[in-house]
């Protein structure tokens, strides 16, 4: 069980964070309405807004990653139960 503890608390890390930089992202780098247009111009190609994309994407495949790797665990588990040992 403590597996399982670690795996949820990382798919949680893995999403605040991604969660975090998207809200950041689109408050400092692209802001609503017209003004936002404008300064979206300037700041998309900013570092600290380039940085932001990176967290994005990164934490989206993590995160999704984990998804993937439990929803194959529990069909392996339906399909084989027993047969896959953890340490």
């Amino acid at each position: 069980m403590e597996a399982i503890g670690k795996a949820a608390a990382s798919a949680l890390i893995a999403y605040s964070a991604h969660y975090g930089a998207s809200k950041l992202y689109n408050s400092f780098c692209v802001p609503d309405g017209i003004w936002g247009y404008v300064q979206g111009l300037v700041t998309t190609g900013s570092p600290l807004c380039q940085a932001g994309v990176q967290v994005i994407s990164n934490t989206q495949v993590s995160y999704s990653s984990m998804i993937m790797m439990g929803i194959t665990r529990i069909f392996v588990d339906m399909v084989a139960p027993g047969a896959v040992k953890t340490g």
